[in-house]
């Protein structure tokens, strides 16, 4: 049961007199900011005071007198200007959670009317290993996946991977010119993710070109603001470069030397460039060799990318990449030109919108498309396939104008009804406030991150459990370890950049991942001790005692599970439950601290206190859960 909902529907129903508009404020149900306050407060009076033309403690006042709040509520009154407090009552309380025990959803009631939702997520360039910036997207897709298929929506997991790009190019014609055939026998991934990497620096300079004319037309002005920015376009490609490390002081002498150094790997690097783009565009005209390639690779490279999801415990419905697209793009160019929408101009197609935006390029004017005609195909391929009512892209928030315009050209297309949403996050920043990078400047590898934090998450396990058995000890750290990754994220707002730390995440207090595990295995722990079966609790549910302050707080908190997993869903946010999870499992610290479990006066209220532990126990393990972490038994 939803108690924001349940509160605001009997606002409703005494404002619906006054119009649609005015009863759109019911909504303005709010927890009490604190508990002098009562539980609830209802905060429409005040903003319909002006509305309405009324006393907004006179409106507040009408409330109270007409709306229906009981059972729920046995204290409802009007404070300060025309806040309405309400106290739930204690009797209607205790035997709610008594319900609880045996609700396996925990009193989260299924969705009345449930849509379909197509999630596009994760979305790795197959033939590059996985990264730190791959990580967001995966599991904050992952998650609000779980969540939406919590109340009763079908879910369609897309993970729409690039599989058709420019990296293939590469990697083809670093397979021509570089390969290690022991090698590729031995590690097939390794040895095409060191093509790449290979053919990619080796391609990298010839992007420099404009940056260094720029730098050279600037340093030989007489604007002194304008040598300034050269010096630093120059230092900063040397960097790049690995020829300065970074805050190395750089004389003018060695400012000519690094710039003679620069332009030399320029004309270096463009025969390499040209000739992987050369190798692109064969694969994208059909040419047999590269397409044989191309189908050799992907194998591998798709093996590579499930074991990272496995252990991730992430899952997808369809792994439909850009190849899978290719066919239907000159079909998207000609039925936008047909209607109207896109346009020629200076040889590309386009599609214009207000003045001063830039155009949506669908085709350029050498005839390749780009990503906004694959998106355009996705979106024409999945509302015929899957009829959505949703699709969410979660994708990082730099590609918020690309979005914007795909979303636009779909709906002149003629897909206004389906809701598009750009689910955009931040980037995961290392401690010096940038990109979260190696010590030598590189992309950290998803791979080897997750196996730092269960090397680390081992550690702490093996100091604190060394009576668990190596393979129990073994799995904890799998969870702790890759839980801590997980929550750290989804516990930031995801609109923020956040700053990594492996200190904070794994740390055993304060609100990580491992230390509501730990909250979790800790209440098994007490049912052990005392040799209770909690099947008795759901079997028979005991009364439920709320004498002392502490186990109304926790009861309290226990039934707003579900009006918190629907903000989360609404607003897309699953740091709403991340939070309502930690203040759980501090308040059931203090209850657990000051109020007897397995020593408590009396039988009746033992088993009060145990049935309070078990729905907290079972609260951690459904909402961790619905964020895609694990919950070990013992810690």
């Amino acid at each position: 049961m939803n108690l924001r909902n349940r509160f605001a529907e009997a606002v409703r129903k005494v404002l619906e007199k006054y119009g649609e508009e005015v009863a759109g404020y019911a909504t303005l149900v709010r927890p009490a900011s604190e508990e002098r306050f009562g539980d609830y407060q209802v905060n429409c009076a005040m903003p319909l005071a002006k509305l309405l033309r009324k006393n907004p403690r006179a409106i507040a006042q009408e409330i109270v007198e007409q709306a229906d709040f009981a059972p729920l509520a046995e204290d409802v009154s009007v404070a300060g200007p025309g806040f309405i407090n309400l106290r739930l009552s204690d009797a209607w309380l205790s035997d709610y959670l008594r319900t609880l025990l045996a609700d396996d959803r925990l009193g989260v009631e299924p969705t009345t009317q449930p849509a379909t939702y197509v999630i596009d997520f994760s979305s790795p360039n197959v033939a590059k290993p996985m990264h730190v910036g791959h990580l967001r997207s995966t599991i904050i897709g992952d998650a609000l996946a779980r969540m939406l298929r919590f109340f009763g929506h079908k879910v369609i997991r897309d993970n729409h991977i690039g599989d058709w790009g420019t990296q293939f190019g590469m990697i083809i014609y670093g397979y021509k010119h570089f390969l290690d055939q022991q090698a590729w026998q031995r590690d097939p991934v390794a040895e095409l993710a060191r093509l790449y990497q290979l053919v990619n620096r080796m391609a990298a300079p010839a992007e420099w070109e404009e940056e260094l004319s720029k730098a050279e037309r600037l340093r030989h002005g007489d604007n002194p603001e304008q040598k300034r920015t050269a010096r630093q376009i120059i230092v900063e490609l040397a960097q790049r470069a690995g020829l300065v490390t970074a805050g190395e002081q750089v004389s003018d002498e060695q400012l000519d030397e690094l710039l003679r150094e620069l332009w030399r790997r320029v004309e270096e690097a463009k025969p390499v460039a040209e000739a992987a783009r050369q190798e692109t565009a064969r694969l994208h005209q059909g040419d047999p060799e590269n397409r044989k390639l191309w189908e050799t690779f992907m194998p591998h490279c798709l093996r590579e990318l499930e074991k990272i999801y496995r252990r991730l415990d992430v899952h997808f419905d369809y792994t439909l990449g850009e190849s899978f697209y290719q066919p239907m793009l000159q079909e998207v160019v000609e039925e936008l030109l047909a209607k109207g929408i896109a346009t020629v101009s200076e040889g590309a197609v386009c599609v214009f919108f207000a003045e001063g935006e830039p155009p949506c390029i669908i085709r350029k004017s050498d005839g390749a498309y780009t990503y906004a005609t694959t998106d355009l195909a996705t979106i024409k391929y999945r509302v015929e396939q899957f009829a959505p009512d949703y699709i969410l892209y979660v994708v990082d928030y730099r590609q918020s104008l690309h979005f914007k315009q795909v979303f636009e050209v779909a709906r002149r297309w003629g897909y206004d009804r389906v809701c598009f949403e750009h689910i955009a996050f931040g980037t995961v920043l290392g401690k010096d406030r940038r990109p979260f990078r190696t010590r030598e400047g590189g992309t950290v590898g998803l791979e080897a991150l997750l196996d730092e934090a269960v090397r680390r998450a081992r550690a702490i396990v093996d100091e604190s459990s060394p009576h668990l058995s190596e393979e129990e000890r073994r799995q904890i750290a799998e969870a702790v370890g890759i839980g801590a990754l997980k929550y750290a994220d989804l516990s930031q707002n995801r609109t923020s950049d956040y700053v990594f730390s492996w200190e904070k995440m794994l740390a055993m207090q304060g609100n990580t991942g491992a230390y509501l595990q730990y909250a979790y295995a800790r209440i098994r722990s007490i049912f052990r001790k005392g040799e209770v079966d909690p099947e008795r609790l759901r079997s028979s549910p005991p009364r439920i005692l709320l004498s002392t302050s502490p186990e109304r707080r926790l009861a309290l908190l226990l039934v707003r599970l579900p009006e918190v997993l629907q903000q989360a869903v609404d607003d897309y946010m699953p740091h709403y439950l991340t939070n309502y999870l930690y203040e759980l499992a501090e308040t059931f610290s203090t209850f657990y601290n000051t109020c007897d479990v397995l020593r408590a006066e009396s039988d009746e209220l033992r088993v009060s206190r145990l049935a309070l532990c078990y729905l907290t126990a079972q609260t951690l393990k459904l909402g961790l859960g619905l964020l895609g972490i694990r919950t070990p038994e013992r810690m």
